[in-house]
């Protein structure tokens, strides 16, 4: 399709210059006095003076001879002010006594090409195609080597008419008079291309290649409209394309120089093509002639990131934040960058280290949320920061409470306020967040409500004692994604194992959970618990010290369970052994102390006895 903008009228302030040259060489702007308006009767009967009498000039109404305009001068004044009355009719929407003033503009002077190109332009959105037509043949014919009117012609004839042959004509005259007019290549293009003949369209650009122009925009718009082409959606680019495109750029570097403008187009080009490693240099380059360019500073910051710079991105963006430090994009993309950092010290296994860069992600976020508090998942980023990495649970209430009220009915941040809620120990208040959730999602038809969000509304529930509603949801939780459903089987015979209840149920469970993953630590844990539960104390630890030796590192809780097994067999100082190592994991746990202290007390009275009951 050929684009509307090709085809555009040129503004009134380029008309108005073109006709301004009208007037050089002294030419004064007013009407001819043969055509000025007949003064009004004042009720005064002038008598002319005899001659050689002196005057009184007041009076006289023809103006002197050397005041008055030649007849061409006044011509010229004419048709300025019709000019100067066709803007204004235009402008009222008059648009028939507008294009008949303007046209009495042409009569006087038809090579006036902006002229001609706008009446034409006029002519077109009303369907006159015929006479659009003729202005702008009479402007060829008075200037045939002005470029525009041809153009125009092959505008018309490609996008009204629909005759090919007839516009290509016009856009190959228009190259013709000026083969480094890129316009007018693009004209055939798109006239070759709207006509379904592609491979004729590539001719056309393929010319526009062979030109030797100096001018870094030329391969600019060359560049782009190649990149269109081999750039779509559903294809592939093949590497010679892009070598080839990247050559048009190449050139727009080579003919650049300094100009800043079109280097950073170029950059961009490079940018958004993926080709990083070559856009950098250039943006680089547009930094040191434009050092307070805060957009290009940008996307070198992000050029580093996407080349895994990081240390670099990060200094960059810090100048950023200095220059500018009321901009929220920087800050933002910075805690993006510390957050992964830290995320990738945490897989290294190097937590100590993680935390201080988990610090600075969550600070850049608040900062970014000061600066613009509208982002919605910024608020989401810097909740999940809080409550996993920083355990800062009462901190990440707090900030989704303000984006709840910020975004109200986005079930989102009621989830994650929930969970917040449940990690600070409040789970009663979850469980009404979590409800609050679910209402919200179901209004909304939200994705929200899947696997995921039933199992940690059942954790919650599981916290404030409500067992068979948590066991309800752990259950919805599995029949939403069967495939994945270990960690909920695992969780509700858990916690019927630490409770007592249903115990057969919870082996079925646990055992279903097993079935996904046999050598699972945890789900070992919980089968073996169920054994303690049913009174099974040597299957109880044979199950718990193959759960030990399946953990990644030594779990408090499984450990603890060890040392009950042993406890409850008569063997105490095992059991005191394992209840040590889970002490010195979990120092915070005091029913854990009072039970070693008090195991240690009963062992010093005596000869140890039987222990009968260790909960």
């Amino acid at each position: 399709m050929i684009s509307g903008t090709n085809g555009s009228a040129p503004s009134l302030r380029g008309v108005l210059l073109c006709l301004a040259l009208l007037f050089l060489n002294g030419v004064a702007v007013a009407r001819s006095p043969s055509t000025s308006p007949t003064p009004p009767d004042l009720g005064v009967r002038l008598t002319p003076p005899k001659k050689g009498a002196s005057q009184d000039d007041s009076f006289i109404l023809t103006p002197p001879k050397d005041l008055g305009l030649q007849p061409e001068s006044a011509r010229k004044a004419d048709a300025l002010a019709d000019f100067v009355e066709g803007t204004r009719l235009e402008e009222n929407a008059e648009m028939e006594n507008a294009l008949a003033t303007y046209q009495r503009v042409l009569n006087f002077d038809p090579g006036l090409s902006e002229l001609a190109l706008r009446v034409a332009a006029l002519l077109s959105r009303q369907g006159d195609y015929p006479r659009a037509i003729d202005v702008l043949k009479d402007a060829i014919k008075a200037r045939p080597k002005d470029g525009g009117p041809y153009l125009q012609l092959a505008f018309i004839y490609a996008k009204y008419l629909r005759k090919t042959d007839q516009a290509v004509k016009y856009a190959n005259q228009a190259i013709a008079l000026d083969p480094l007019n890129f316009e007018a290549y693009q004209r055939l293009y798109e006239i070759e291309a709207a006509a379904g003949a592609s491979q004729k369209a590539l001719m056309a650009l393929d010319r526009a290649a062979s030109v030797e122009s100096a001018d870094a925009a030329f391969w600019i718009r060359l560049g782009k409209l190649y990149a269109t082409i081999i750039f779509k959606s559903d294809t592939e680019p093949k590497p010679e394309e892009i070598k080839r495109v990247n050559a048009f750029f190449e050139k727009a570097v080579a003919h650049a120089g300094d100009d800043s403008a079109a280097l950073k187009e170029v950059a961009d080009y490079f940018a958004a093509s993926q080709q990083i490693q070559e856009a950098i240099p250039l943006y680089l380059k547009v930094l040191e002639l434009q050092p307070d360019d805060v957009n290009a500073r940008e996307k070198l910051a992000t050029g580093f990131v996407l080349t895994n710079q990081r240390d670099k991105a990060i200094a960059m963006l810090e100048e950023i934040i200095r220059k500018q430090p009321a901009k929220y994009q920087p800050y933002e993309l910075l805690a993006q960058l510390f957050d992964e950092g830290a995320r990738a010290l945490e897989r290294a296994n190097q937590p100590e280290q993680a935390k201080p860069q988990f610090v600075k992600a969550a600070a850049n976020y608040e900062q970014s949320l000061l600066i613009n508090p509208t982002r919605a998942n910024t608020y989401l980023r810097l909740a999940e920061l809080l409550i996993v990495p920083l355990k800062d649970s009462e901190r990440a209430a707090k900030v989704l409470t303000e984006a709840r009220q910020r975004f109200p009915g986005v079930p989102e941040f009621s989830y994650f306020l929930a969970i917040a809620q449940r990690e600070a120990k409040h789970p009663q208040q979850a469980v009404i967040t979590f409800e609050e959730a679910l209402n919200e999602a179901q209004a909304a038809n939200d994705e929200v409500l899947n696997a995921r969000f039933y199992f940690d509304y059942g954790a919650a529930a599981d916290q404030a004692a409500l067992y068979d509603k948590a066991a309800d949801l752990f259950r919805k939780s599995i029949s939403l994604d069967p495939a994945n459903s270990a960690e909920a089987y695992n969780y509700v015979a858990f916690m019927w194992a630490e409770h007592s209840m249903h115990l057969d149920e919870a082996e079925e469970m646990v055992g279903r959970a097993l079935q996904f993953d046999p050598n699972n630590g945890a789900y070992l844990d919980t089968l073996g618990w169920i054994h303690y539960r049913k009174g099974k104390f040597e299957d109880a630890l044979n199950e718990l010290l193959r759960a030990a030796q399946n953990l990644t590192k030594p779990d408090p809780i499984v450990l603890e369970h060890i040392g009950d097994a042993y406890a409850k067999l008569n063997r105490v100082p095992q059991a005191l052994d394992f209840w040590q190592k889970a002490i010195a994991l979990s120092p915070e746990n005091k029913s854990l102390a009072e039970k070693i202290e008090k195991t240690k007390t009963t062992i010093s009275k005596g000869p140890p006895g039987k222990i009968n009951r260790i909960d």
